[in-house]
């Protein structure tokens, strides 16, 4: 299985995606403010690996923070999530893995547990996290396998595998537990521009797995659907709304509104803690701005004249209404989303 993030006593270890298909290096991230940096510069990217790395690096800052004042150590907690918090704005497992780790920091306070054995505590609760995650992943492959029919030829954009997540991946997880079944799967993998995921990402990853892919640029995947080349899409998801709008790479919209015009069924891979019950469309998720440079280069190469007006949000949204069903660790959730997502989170009203 390939390895995105661990945990070690010098620090936490990933996998630097930046360099990937061409270099497979494993970074050391010492401290905190490290973690915060590999994250915000993409060294680790994909909603539930983000929530992965933040909650190490909160048990990162605290085991390294000197001080035995409860005060002074209610002040770092602070300090350090709030650095982690501000790397990235969409993906909802940050702030959901954050606000886990503030909860049990908080009950063991309250309980009048020692600071020591509170910095254990958040150690352990990040490397269950981690664990956590894979076996999630893993569940959602098996409720989605059976959604891909026995011969299909799957489109995913950006990634959604193993490098998005613990391991084992939700949109690649489905699609790796439909091959693990016995079923002959191919896979379209969108090169996904600007950062180009889908090229340098998933397709590394399908053919280490030695599951069939075929690279194609963004803007071919009408013309596949169009000849009746894709049997279904399957993405993963940054942040889900109550009514199951779903943010994900930019580009997935445009993807999702192909799918639509030409009947083919469109699925969105992610665990539960991607879904955000509190906002109730996707017009509330917040869309990050990353750097243009990522659109007028290529690593170091430049592609577009010096000068010119850029645009790069990194993330759309694609309306429920265009997506067949949203595939969790908990079952699948059909529309109306706002009632079928309730039920898998056991928030029935």
């Amino acid at each position: 299985m390939i390895r995105t993030i661990e945990w070690t006593d010098e620090g936490v270890v990933m996998i630097d995606q930046r360099l990937l298909p061409t270099e497979e290096v494993y970074p050391v991230f010492s401290t905190y403010r490290e973690v915060a940096e590999a994250i915000r510069e993409m060294v680790v990217r994909g909603a539930p690996a983000i929530g992965v790395a933040a909650a190490m690096g909160v048990a990162l800052g605290m085991r390294d923070f000197p001080g035995e004042d409860p005060g002074a150590f209610d002040a770092e907690f602070e300090l350090v999530s709030r650095t982690l918090a501000e790397t990235r704005p969409t993906a909802v497992n940050l702030f959901w893995a954050i606000e886990r780790m503030r909860t049990l920091c908080q009950r063991l306070r309250g309980e009048g547990v020692s600071l020591g054995d509170i910095r254990q505590r958040l150690i352990d609760e990040a490397k269950e996290m981690h664990a956590e995650d894979i076996a999630a992943n893993r569940a959602l492959g098996g409720h989605g396998a059976g959604l891909i029919p026995d011969g299909a030829t799957v489109l995913t954009h950006c990634n959604a595998g193993a490098l998005a997540t613990a391991g084992y991946g939700t949109a690649l997880g489905v699609i790796r537990a439909a091959a693990e079944s016995g079923k002959r799967i191919a896979v379209f993998a969108d090169e996904t521009r600007p950062f180009l995921q889908g090229a340098r990402l998933t397709a590394w990853e399908l053919h280490h797995d030695g599951i069939p892919v075929t690279l194609i640029t963004d803007n071919m995947a009408g013309y596949f659907m169009q000849r009746g080349e894709i049997g279904c899409v399957i993405v993963g998801a940054d942040r889900i709304a109550a009514n199951g709008d779903a943010a994900n790479k930019i580009g997935t919209y445009s993807v999702a509104v192909l799918a639509h015009e030409n009947g083919i069924p469109f699925y969105v891979a992610a665990p539960t803690s991607t879904l955000d019950l509190t906002m109730e469309s996707g017009e509330e998720i917040p869309i990050e701005e990353r750097n243009r440079r990522e659109v007028t280069h290529i690593r170091d190469v430049a592609i577009a004249p010096e000068g010119i007006a850029i645009a790069n949000p990194a993330f759309d949204v694609t309306p429920h209404r265009y997506i067949t069903a949203i595939i969790t660790e908990r079952g699948v959730a059909r529309p109306p989303f706002t009632e079928s997502l309730r039920r898998l989170t056991g928030q029935q009203d």
